[in-house]
């Protein structure tokens, strides 16, 4: 459902798909060929939320902000099932674990991995080309080439599913 708050009215491009069960509410943007799946709350009815190109926001997840901090959340970026993000920046290629929160004025570098169910705290920055993981999240490495392999699969895999459902389902 896409709703206007305060004569905020979300701006998603035409290429996205957005699951009709999901909700999107006033200040936010989606860019091309990004997908929202089910059950999606993202709210932006305090503050902006901004989504780049070819972002996957999978299942459950919940987007928000405080007030005057914007969510940011650049492209090719995948935010795993059930994952909360609050008044926070993603950098491009990321990848955020199912189960995961990252909390206010959080900043996650290029090219991050956050391991499954990690708590990023507020104003922790995670550099870019890192592993993170645990409660509270913490860098245990750089980047190898498989996980860099795994996080192209995983989000061309996404961008190519959201065409096929945006295409082929009545979702």
């Amino acid at each position: 459902m896409i709703h206007d708050y305060q004569n905020s009215i979300p701006n998603i491009h035409h290429t996205a798909f957005i699951a009709k069960n999901s909700t999107i509410i006033g200040d936010v943007t989606i860019g091309e060929q990004s997908s929202v799946w089910f059950n999606t709350v993202i709210r932006g009815d305090i503050a902006p939320t901004i989504i780049g190109k070819r972002v996957s926001v999978q299942d459950l997840s919940m987007l928000h902000q405080s007030p005057d901090n914007p969510l940011i959340i650049e492209d090719d970026v995948t935010i795993g099932h059930q994952v909360t993000l609050h008044s926070s920046i993603i950098r491009k290629n990321a990848l955020i674990g199912m189960g995961s929160l990252i909390m206010d004025g959080a900043e996650i570098g290029e090219s991050v991995f956050i391991g499954a169910g990690s708590l990023v705290p507020p104003g922790k920055k995670i550099p870019p080309h890192t592993l993170a993981l645990g409660r509270p999240a913490k860098v245990v490495r750089k980047l190898t080439e498989e996980d860099y392999a795994e996080l192209e699969r995983v989000r061309t895999s996404y961008v190519k599913r959201a065409q096929y459902y945006k295409e082929n389902t009545d979702l």
